[in-house]
């Protein structure tokens, strides 16, 4: 049976208004899933991007805590949450253990947001509870989610999970740390808007859980992932969804947002101008406002 602990509080995103958020682990099947809660109110499950985890949602967890009961998960293998060897790193096992964390809480109605592949998973979670009928999802939000019509990563990701690939990659970007800011620069649209903390913060899973070597075995079956987005995808086009989308995202191409749009029948789209991959980093107020707006509508 999972069994949940807890430990010291922490007290994320300076300069924001203070919220408590509380540090959480939980005995999954899989391994022993870290996660962030804070606030009140209906539940809200936040699922980061390739590379991410909770510490991606600092800007945004103290605005939505006073609306939103806020579970920031870091998934198994990736933050700071431990994963079992061997473990299934498809878009649908990663989806199946969304919600079992749900099941393990007791958490029977909840919102879901996920971003860049975490947005991938969000798109299947949904899937499944189609599937099954289960009607603990209520509404989705999609931050520029991996999707069959944006091009990026079709080849690089294969490449990258290939066994050459994945050597080349871990002897380079995992060991030079002064290739960090490339590549999180090229999430960002304006790179002086960097958060000052970001470099250091996203470095700490590849010291301290291998995160590179979990991105790699995720990306192995990025093409058949894909593929299953494809299909089930018209399943969930009932579903509320708001899209939020940075205009000059290089990682997963805004192009893609409108057949994306077209798929669901009650969806609004949120466009940052200007704006890259990371909104809630790069333009963490209008990003808020826009989510909170959704969030507190009754539509």
């Amino acid at each position: 049976m999972p069994i949940e602990t807890q430990h010291h509080e922490e007290k994320l995103a300076a300069g924001h208004d203070p919220a408590v958020i509380e540090e959480r682990w939980l005995e999954l099947p899989d391994g022993r899933m870290r996660y962030l809660k804070a606030g009140s109110g209906p539940p809200l499950i936040l699922v980061h991007g390739l590379m991410g985890y909770s510490f991606s949602w600092r800007f945004s967890i103290p605005t939505l805590a006073p609306h939103a009961t806020v579970y920031a998960i870091d998934n198994l293998g990736a933050g700071l949450s431990i994963a079992k060897q061997g473990m299934d790193c498809t878009i649908r096992a990663t989806a199946e253990r969304v919600l079992q964390f749900a099941t393990a809480l007791g958490i029977d109605q909840f919102d879901l947001l996920g971003t860049s592949h975490g947005g991938g998973v969000a798109i299947m979670v949904a899937a499944i509870c189609a599937e099954r009928k289960d009607p603990r999802l209520q509404r989705l939000i999609l931050v520029a989610p991996i999707n069959p019509w944006s091009p990026h990563g079709k080849r690089l990701a294969p490449f990258v999970g290939s066994p050459f690939g994945s050597l080349l990659f871990r002897n380079t970007i995992e060991r030079w740390r002064t290739l960090d800011y490339l590549w999180l620069r090229r999430l960002f649209s304006d790179g002086s808007k960097i958060p000052p903390d970001s470099l250091d913060g996203y470095r700490i899973p590849v010291f301290e859980n291998h995160a590179f070597r979990h991105a790699s075995r995720i990306v192995r079956s990025w093409t058949a992932d894909l593929a299953e987005l494809d299909r089930v995808l018209p399943t969930i086009r009932d579903y509320p969804t708001l899209l939020m989308w940075g205009t000059r995202d290089r990682a997963v191409h805004f192009a893609s947002a409108e057949p994306l749009r077209r798929n669901f029948r009650n969806v609004e789209l949120v466009a940052f101008e200007g704006v890259g991959h990371l909104p809630y980093e790069e333009a963490s107020e209008d990003f808020n406002r826009a989510l909170v707006e959704f969030l507190t509508s009754r539509k």
